[in-house]
């Protein structure tokens, strides 16, 4: 393998569209280690990172059924906005960026050290470089990634709720009847707690843990005896994952994904939905380093290649209006450049280097801190 600087051809922008169920963080890294031996003469292979976007969006989704004694709610309880047809909803709630490194099949290197050196290296589990001569990664800065939820449970679920439903209203057949029943029941519960909290009911709990267990289970009834008149609504969130790999120019601005206000996030080829636009603003391109004269450095023979990354910024878009933005390091935006090998074979002073996967930049470079 030839040590030569090699480049990348421009090409379009990649655009890929995976809408997966994500977890609250980025899968953890998982590292190896690699040591210039003689048993790979002294060279270990490794690849370059292509800066990846992901793009986690959070849709709530929220369902709505009348009670029962809908119709009875005005007169029995005085609920003037109950809910008289049963609805679904959902709203985009959040939208996080987060760049994350790939292996650029067109930036396979070796590294070639002096024979007998002791210089290792830690890669990726897709072999993309974390460190030469250390076993510390880079820390990174994670967001706090929006996780999927389910429903919850409504007052109506569960046994209080049976419990609440007295053998008057069971045995009754009529509608009407019922909900008047279910409103002197409630009616009965607010005057038995507000007996218990004054200290004058009847049979007071032996306790205060007693007193605490008898107060929320008066409440859960009230609670499943109001549902029935005012109607029942719960909330879930779905979060989907676009990736997007944008070329040396950006991206121009497309439609990444649609949310429907019914089925909540859709594919972008769905125009049931309503289109949420992504698009990367190319802000500065990595150019080589130059020397004091201000001529551009030369690539040192057989030098450990890293990346210098230029910076864009991510805009996501819904309703005409920015959701979420940031400016990210992108590798593909810059160029590559490489170390003296001989830095980190030293046998007197070896040197370390510690890059960042997620776009190849270097972050530290001084004197090896080897145990």
């Amino acid at each position: 393998m030839k040590h030569s600087l090699r480049t990348l051809r421009p090409r379009r922008s990649i655009l890929i569209l995976a809408m997966l169920l994500c977890m609250a963080t980025a899968p953890a890294q998982t590292s190896q280690r690699l040591n210039a031996g003689k048993a790979s003469d002294y060279g270990m292979v490794y690849s370059l990172p292509l800066t990846a976007v992901d793009i986690y969006l959070q849709a709530e989704l929220t369902e709505s059924q009348p009670g029962e004694f809908h119709n009875y709610a005005r007169r029995h309880m005085d609920i003037d906005n109950a809910i008289t047809a049963g609805s679904r909803t959902a709203r985009l709630v959040d939208a996080v960026i987060v760049p994350r490194g790939i292996p650029d099949p067109a930036q396979q290197w070796l590294a070639q050290f002096k024979n007998g050196s002791n210089v290792f290296m830690t890669l990726t589990s897709d072999n993309i470089p974390l460190a030469i001569n250390s076993d510390t990664e880079a820390h990174i800065e994670m967001p706090e990634i929006p996780q999927s939820t389910e429903f919850g449970a409504t007052p109506l679920d569960g046994d209080i709720a049976r419990q609440a439903v007295t053998q008057d209203m069971a045995r009754s057949s009529s509608v009407s009847k019922k909900a008047e029943l279910a409103a002197q029941r409630i009616f009965e519960i607010r005057e038995m707690r507000s007996d218990i909290l004054s200290g004058q009911a009847d049979n007071m709990p032996s306790d205060g843990a007693a007193m605490q267990l008898v107060l929320d289970n008066l409440a859960a009834q009230e609670a499943a005896l109001t549902a029935m008149f005012a109607g029942t609504t719960r909330s879930r969130t779905v979060t989907s994952k676009i990736t997007l790999t944008p070329d040396s120019t950006g991206l121009s601005a497309r439609t990444a994904a649609r949310l429907s206000a019914v089925d909540g996030l859709l594919t972008p080829d769905d125009l049931s939905g309503e289109p949420i636009e992504v698009e990367i603003t190319v802000l500065e391109q990595g150019s080589l380093p130059v020397n004091d004269k201000g001529e551009i450095k030369s690539f040192p023979r057989g030098g450990v290649a890293y990346r210098i990354p230029g910076r864009a910024r991510v805009d996501v878009r819904f309703r005409g209006n920015t959701i979420a933005s940031r400016e990210v390091a992108i590798a593909q935006l810059g160029v590559v450049f490489g170390l003296n090998p001989s830095l980190f074979s030293d046998k007197r002073e070896p040197w370390q280097v510690i890059f960042n996967p997620d776009n190849g930049a270097v972050l530290e470079l001084g004197p090896a801190q080897l145990q």
